[in-house]
């Protein structure tokens, strides 16, 4: 029989029988030989965690007294703050992303429309801008609490004021930032779960609240882990909001101890820590699925029934949807559209505009990248997972929870050592410099923006990767397919909301991206960020906010599109609209 002809046997009797004892692999899936493909999956995956490398190569630098002044000081503070950070955060984007995603894509109410897209806003915001915005608002000098005395008459030590500048409220600007990882990736899940489980808990009597936490939340644990994931990494990496609350942790440690007592050593030993840290979470989460699989087998794929919602259910629906989108988008976003009319402009003319192409142009080339690296090690380690592969895909992942300036300078060190052994060799063997090729340039930067928001969409495409069934490669194997043509042609198709996803998370993280365009970036190449950054950093808080709001606008378009895109991107939809 020549591969790829087509053959009917009946595989009950006769030479059927026999057939499957002589080549059992038709019948039960098997492990790839390591092929090219997942050989180039861990090779890039080692190239990607270099700069990891690096920063963990200082871990065995002695720290000398630093690190002891550290540890009899802040550390304690440090491990405390961060632990009630990232126990807050993921409390409020797990009930806000799952609660919302929950009703926008099972409930019909007035206005599901404009929220399940409104939800996503949030994202296009950077975490500093609105520290900034709600400071403004909300400190004692703010227009709120000035208004409360004006109001009531009353004056300091009169009444209680929750503290915005605590870990607490650092705590709840970030979930109302970072809510929406949690929110897009479990609507992604819940648009993709199959009719059948659904119908079969109402005919066993289940009632919409059982449904939901009984079937649909199992199904979409992957998802929501991987949602909650990225949104405490983000949290744990953090810089800006936290040092502008003026809470220590871990993050405003390492910068601290980088920049201000300028012992690398000790900074990379407290990344290292910051890493552990992160790499537990994960690894827990992982083992506490077992050998569970979350791939769907049914072939039921049609238009999901929406449960009808009116009267006082309706109207709780639509306020539980509609205040993270006013206090995670229209508050700030009014707070800097005010100021930015008291200024009147920042003043910067036409340079605005180009730093608005500059952070589009490393948006769109550092997601298009990343997304193909993330699918490369995906598929690469769901051919062959094996330690080795896993290993290498979960180091490449780590970046992530690492800050943007520690992430930096692991890129800056060995770049800059390329640059300099090829410049030496140039200069002894032909006379010429060869200058620098990579440190210094859009290369650096492209790369270190690879580095830190791999895990964004590496999480994203193998959360999506993992539950698609393992026979749909089992059949690309009989029909003659290559690893590269059963992604094209059966992955991709299948999991594209899930790669769109990936890429406008990456591509929003990067244009938010302040300290490792600040430490790579080329000279006299700007963005919108790092032009925020240096008006903010001169105490011109109004005049940052045009580019600001140039972030936030950039933003807009793609996750308008993206929320479409995951409405009109469920399996059979196109099918079920064809059937009576």
């Amino acid at each position: 029989m020549e591969r790829g002809e087509t053959v009917l046997i009946d595989l009950n009797h006769g030479s059927g029988a026999a057939l499957l004892r002589a080549m059992p692999w038709l019948t039960r899936p098997r492990r790839q030989a390591m092929g090219g493909w997942s050989a180039l999956a861990i090779f890039v995956a080692l190239v990607v965690s270099v700069p990891i490398f690096v920063v963990f190569g200082f871990v065995f630098v002695p720290a000398g007294e630093v690190w002891r002044h550290l540890a009899d000081t802040v550390l304690v503070a440090y491990v405390v703050n961060t632990l009630w950070l990232v126990f807050g955060v993921g409390i409020g984007v797990f009930v806000i992303g799952v609660g919302t995603a929950w009703l926008v894509t099972m409930c019909r109410f007035p206005g599901r429309a404009l929220l399940e897209w409104g939800l996503l806003l949030p994202l296009a915001v950077p975490a500093y801008a609105i520290a900034y915005s709600y400071a403004g608002l909300f400190d004692y000098a703010g227009p709120v609490q000035s208004g409360l005395r004006g109001w009531f008459g009353w004056s300091r030590g009169d009444y209680w004021f929750p503290e915005i500048r605590s870990v607490g409220g650092a705590a709840v600007v970030l979930a109302f930032v970072l809510y929406p990882y949690v929110y897009m990736l479990a609507r992604a899940a819940f648009l993709e779960q199959s009719v059948c489980v659904i119908e079969i808990g109402r005919t066993l009597g289940r009632s919409p609240w059982r449904s939901f936490t009984s079937i649909a939340l199992p199904l979409a644990r992957p998802a929501i882990a991987t949602g909650i994931a990225l949104a405490l990494m983000e949290t744990l990496s953090d810089f800006g909001a936290v040092q502008h609350f003026g809470v220590a942790t871990f993050t405003t440690g390492i910068f601290r101890t980088w920049f201000g007592l300028g012992d690398p050593a000790a900074a990379a030993q407290l990344a290292a820590l910051l890493l552990a840290f992160v790499f537990l979470l994960l690894v827990g989460e992982r083992l506490s699925r077992g050998r569970a699989q979350f791939h769907h087998t049914s072939r039921r794929y049609r238009e999901l029934p929406r449960y009808t919602l009116s009267g006082s259910r309706a109207a709780l629906a639509f306020l539980a949807c509609a205040l993270p989108i006013c206090l995670g988008f229209l508050l700030p976003g009014g707070q800097l559209l005010a100021w930015l009319a008291e200024t009147g402009g920042d003043g910067s003319g036409g340079r605005l505009w180009g730093h608005a192409a500059n952070s589009l142009m490393l948006a769109a080339g550092a997601s298009a990248i990343a997304v193909m690296v993330a699918l490369l090690l995906a598929y690469g380690v769901r051919l062959n997972p094996n330690p080795v592969a896993k290993g290498a895909a979960r180091v490449a992942g780590m970046g992530y929870a690492v800050p943007g300036s520690v992430i930096a300078v692991g890129v800056l060190i060995p770049l800059a050592w390329f640059d300099n052994v090829l410049d030496g060799w140039l200069r002894a063997s032909f006379g010429v410099s060869s200058g620098l090729l990579l440190s210094g340039t859009i290369f650096a930067l492209m790369f270190a923006y690879v580095v830190r928001f791999l895990a964004v969409s590496l999480n994203t495409v193998d959360a999506s990767l993992a539950k698609v069934t393992p026979a749909m490669d089992g059949v690309a194997r009989t029909l003659g397919m290559g690893p590269a043509a059963t992604v094209a042609r059966v992955h991709a198709p299948i999991i594209a909301p899930s790669l769109m996803t990936a890429g406008l998370l990456v591509f929003v993280d990067v244009m938010k991206e302040l300290p490792a365009t600040l430490i790579l970036r080329p000279f006299d190449f700007n963005t919108l960020a790092v032009h925020a950054f240096e008006l903010a950093s001169d105490e011109q808080l109004r005049a940052a906010a045009a580019p600001a709001l140039a972030i936030v606008a950039a933003g807009l378009i793609p996750v308008a599109l993206l929320s479409l895109a995951i409405s009109r991107a469920r399996p059979g939809r196109a099918q079920a609209e064809v059937r009576p």
